[in-house]
């Protein structure tokens, strides 16, 4: 939006010097002293035209043709850079823009009609969320409202497996507890393979509570009872964290599924009609070397159990068969060699897996007094997802795992998170939100009424801060767009501080109410307007509200 009328003065210039199909590049420069805007298009053309590219940026300049009343100067730069100054008559033009965008102002229809899947969280029914399925949560439904705030239409999806070991352990832990609460304090707990916590002991209590002793002789149908139990509560834990985070899910895909609908039997039965199975000492192995991967793998095991790449493969032929025009999986760092097994895998079996984007998280690290610290209750218990939130809020917690970029090491600053003031960034984008708010109450209780876009005096705007501010604003829907094509949330929580900095610079620059006329009270009231409609926009893209006090 800030560069649309420039990109259409370049391309007339290029149009005259017979490069009609060159379409020029327009960026911010890297100092503000450089000016308003830059282009390199003189160095694009330089091999093509073979001339230097200051000499071509000369022409082009000469070609241009522009209002000076709005530009006030085009100035060549270095090897042939090309820079504009602008006025502000042209920041003007761009908030007249702005305003015609409305409340959703940043959102666009680039992507509608089109449907995109968003896959996350998919931890097992085995416990609550732990601290650190926090990052994947944020990022994941992060991404899924950035498609959405691009056109696209978002299924959020969660998969699972309640079958196999792990539910068997999980049956068995129950067991124990169920039967030393009975007063069997010497039955045995697998310390090894047991899942531990406070949690078991409620479900125990929980089936003491519906059951009494009926289930005391150990039976296949007790063990059964336990983990059909255990898979509720825990389930039903895992729900209510996210309800809290404001997170929910269209599909939940249970993997135990796969087997019983045959999709892993057809899933094997393709791949060895492609030649890419054999068996190798009792076990199944997949040759992924004649699919240019380093290593062979096992998909079933010489104890007829499969491997975790198989199931992953047959629940991505659905995924790909369903249409989407975009899946998304968001996964740990650890998933990285796998997810490339599965992609080969699935595009052997003739699947377009270019319309699958993964975004690998690296692990979270969390820091107290400068130095790494191990989250844990006092009683020795499993710490939760549900205690971070208890302590921190779901806004910082969701803030702080996105605010860095995914493929980086998160350090997670609970002293920083714990802070009530604007030092913390949650608070700092919070508290220029609610500052926004604020003064229109001020205004209401004045008879101050923002106007329509119609009736303002745009040309009121002078004030180099208010110009700044027109320039971060009209810079949104293009960040929307980047982070939503790069799955990339922090690029939306780094522009929304940019956006906070240049509204509190304005608004120490620039009196609002006590304007010296109401021309410009109204005219910088619409300016306050649209900042908080981008702090708005921009934070319920991350998940985190937008309180009108502090």
């Amino acid at each position: 939006m800030l560069f649309d009328s420039i990109r259409t003065i370049v391309r007339n210039a290029l149009e005259r010097l017979g490069l009609a199909d060159v379409e020029p590049t327009i960026e911010l420069p890297r100092h503000e002293s450089h000016g308003d805007a830059a282009t390199t298009v003189a160095l694009q053309v330089a091999r093509r035209l073979g001339k230097p590219p200051r000499t071509i940026a000369e022409e082009i300049v000469a070609r241009m043709d522009y209002d000076p009343s709005r530009i006030a100067a085009v100035e060549i730069a270095g090897p042939g850079f090309i820079n504009f100054r602008f006025r502000p008559r042209y920041f003007a033009d761009v908030f007249e823009r702005i305003l015609d965008r409305g409340e959703r102002f940043g959102f666009s229809d680039r992507y509608a009609g089109k449907r995109a899947n968003v896959e996350y969280v998919s931890a097992n029914p085995t416990g609550p969320l732990h601290p650190g399925h926090g990052r994947n949560v944020a990022l994941g439904d992060s991404i899924a409202r950035l498609l959405e705030a691009v056109g696209y239409r978002v299924t959020r999806e969660y998969y699972f497996n309640n079958a196999g070991r792990q539910m068997q352990n999980l049956a068995r832990s129950i067991y124990a507890r169920y039967r030393q609460l009975l007063g069997d304090t010497d039955y045995p707990f697998d310390e090894e393979n047991g899942y531990k916590g406070e949690y078991i002991f409620d479900i125990a209590r929980e089936l003491i509570a519906e059951y009494g002793d009926r289930l005391r002789q150990e039976s296949d149908e007790a063990l059964a009872i336990c983990r059909t139990k255990g898979e509720q509560w825990c389930f039903a834990s895992i729900r209510r964290t996210l309800e809290r985070l404001g997170v929910h899910h269209d599909v939940f895909f249970n993997e135990h599924s796969l087997y019983t609908d045959g999709h892993i039997e057809r899933t094997i039965a393709a791949l060895r009609e492609r030649g890419l199975v054999y068996e190798k000492d009792g076990a199944t192995w997949i040759a992924t070397t004649k699919l240019g991967l380093e290593q062979d793998r096992v998909i079933v095991k010489s104890t007829g159990e499969p491997t975790y790449r198989l199931p992953d493969m047959a629940y991505h032929c659905i995924k790909l068969s369903r249409g989407d025009d975009l899946i998304v999986d968001v996964f740990g760092a650890d998933h990285i060699a796998t997810i490339q097994e599965v992609l080969a895998a699935v595009g052997a079996l003739g699947y377009d897996t270019s319309r699958v984007k993964v975004v690998l998280h690296q692990m979270v690290t969390f820091m107290k007094d400068g130095a790494p610290y191990k989250l844990s209750k006092r009683s020795g218990e499993q710490y939760t997802l549900d205690d971070l939130i208890d302590e921190l809020g779901p806004d910082v917690v969701r803030y702080f795992f996105v605010m860095r970029a995914a493929e980086t090491q998160l350090v997670f600053d609970l002293d920083l998170a714990r802070q009530q003031s604007e030092t913390n960034p949650v608070f700092y984008l919070q508290y220029a939100h609610a500052r926004i708010c604020s003064v229109f109450a001020n205004a209401r209780q004045l008879g101050i009424e923002l106007l329509s876009r119609d009736a303002l005096a745009l040309d009121r705007i002078e004030h180099p801060a208010e110009c700044a501010l027109i320039r971060t604003l009209a810079q949104f829907p293009d960040v929307v767009e980047r982070a939503a094509d790069q799955l990339a949330p922090y690029i939306v929580a780094d522009y929304l501080h940019t956006a906070a900095e240049a509204f509190h610079t304005f608004y120490h620059e620039c009196r609002i109410l006590g304007a010296q006329s109401d021309d410009l009270v109204r005219v910088r009231l619409a300016l306050a307007d649209a900042t908080r409609t981008v702090l708005r926009n921009g934070l319920s893209v991350l998940g985190v509200s937008a309180p009108e006090r502090m």
